[in-house]
């Protein structure tokens, strides 16, 4: 099975300091839906994980959040591609939940719902230390993209002491990975 893990604000769409609360501030990053669709094209399944914890803020509703993933799954659509599921943890970091990354309970329920086990063929791509923590938790390979949080992300990387993520695949944006992926350079 062939499937790609993405993040969504930072890597598909534009990260906000103040939350994406309609589906008018969802606005995509220049070629990744093009990006996506590719994979799938590819072959791939397309998964979206990510932490949203507007919902648990009160900053924005369920129903509100549906509605942006309905944006953005139409978008990808409209672009010749799909995305499998978007699986999300609502929660804010003091819930100590199982499903906020860098805990991996978002990636359990995937495996649980693709029967399947991650392993290094899978990627998990992401713009910050728990979108690659989670994923090498999980069993994923994590990727990097520098878009959104990524370039702070890449220094934060730079400066740990040990080399846990050292050899963390870096790509300017979801476009350059997807190359890469395409022609088995990752």
């Amino acid at each position: 099975m062939k499937i790609v893990i993405l993040d969504r604000d930072g890597v598909i769409n534009k990260e906000s300091a103040e939350f994406i609360k309609t589906p008018e501030e969802w606005i995509p990053i220049k070629g990744s839906v093009e990006a996506i669709a590719r994979l799938s094209q590819a072959g791939f399944d397309v998964v979206v994980i990510t932490n949203q914890s507007g919902v648990g803020r009160g900053l924005i509703s369920a129903d509100m959040l549906g509605q942006i993933h309905v944006r953005m799954i139409d978008y990808v659509q409209q672009h010749g591609g799909k995305i499998k599921c978007v699986l999300f943890c609502p929660h804010v970091p003091e819930d100590n939940c199982a499903c906020r990354k860098p805990k991996t309970g978002l990636y359990d329920e995937l495996s649980g719902r693709l029967n399947t086990f991650f392993a290094s063929g899978i990627y998990s791509v992401g713009d910050s230390m728990r979108d690659l923590r989670a994923a090498k938790a999980a069993g994923a390979t994590p990727v990097l993209v520098k878009t959104g949080n990524g370039k702070k992300t890449l220094q934060q990387i730079k400066s740990l002491p040990n080399d846990d993520y050292a050899d963390t695949p870096v790509f300017d944006n979801l476009n350059k990975f997807v190359d890469a992926l395409l022609l088995d350079a990752v």
